[in-house]
């Protein structure tokens, strides 16, 4: 499962990572958050397509993914794109998606964030609607916060029910990478595939300035070497429960 991928840098990273970290890790599935890969904000067709062809298989998202609205109509159709499955049931697009028997379900948090449907009561539906004979044995969750807190007790309330929680959006990789007692891979923040020299990717000095005079400046994609975060679960396919869940961290000139 990788980081918010951040604009041209973010992608060209995956297309140079991830064909080789399949091979050479034998990975069945891989999952990124693709929120900002267009241009730091948002995503669009062709960059998704991109980010797919590079060996990726879901794309997740968050608070971001409306940035670039022509990415709205393609959510209604087969492209492997999430958004947050607590937004609103009107909302365009779903927050779940099942290949084989793996389920991968895409939550934002509520905490510093934008006012959506409960994020706990929404996981709770989704698991209670996937019992049954063709009940997914392996489910993943991308929890899109801000609040380390709120992720910590995503990872405790699900724990022993999902295979895995994930945090993504803060783009700071975290060190609580483990296995919860009943059984649930979890780290607070996968982090980022996006340039290192930067503030969350972005280029420092255009943010520097927005917090020194609080008056609005332009953001763009800060350049040199990129750093490529992301973690590697292993799970048993007849438990759905992790066996081990490690950083796989990169960092490329």
């Amino acid at each position: 499962m990788i980081g918010d991928i951040v604009g041209r840098p973010g992608r060209r990273a995956v297309q140079e990572i991830v064909p080789s970290l399949r091979k050479d890790l034998d990975i069945d599935l891989v999952i990124a958050n693709g929120e900002n890969s267009a241009g730091g904000f948002g995503i669009t067709f062709d960059t998704a397509q991109e980010i797919l062809d590079s060996g990726v298989n879901v794309i997740t998202s968050g608070n971001h993914i409306w940035k670039k609205r022509e990415i709205i109509p393609y959510l209604q159709e087969e492209l492997p794109v999430l958004r947050p499955s607590n937004y609103p049931k009107a909302t365009p697009g779903r927050g779940q998606l099942n290949i084989g028997d793996v389920m991968v379900v895409n939550l934002m948090g509520r905490v510093f964030m934008e006012a959506l449907d409960c994020p706990f009561r929404e996981a709770d539906r989704l698991l209670k609607e996937a019992e049954g004979l063709n009940s997914p044995s392996i489910v993943l969750v991308d929890f899109h916060a801000e609040a380390t807190s709120e992720k910590q007790a995503m990872g405790w309330y699900l724990d022993g029910r999902v295979s895995a929680v994930v945090g993504t959006h803060t783009h700071v990789p975290t060190a609580d990478n483990r296995i919860l007692p009943k059984g649930t891979a979890y780290v607070s923040d996968l982090g980022m595939v996006g340039p290192i020299n930067s503030v969350i990717g972005t280029e420092p000095n255009a943010v520097v300035q927005k917090f020194l005079t609080q008056m609005p400046h332009q953001f763009t994609v800060a350049s040199g070497p990129v750093t490529f975060n992301s973690v590697l679960i292993e799970i048993d396919d007849e438990t759905g429960k992790a066996v081990s869940v490690d950083r796989v961290d990169r960092l490329i000139n």
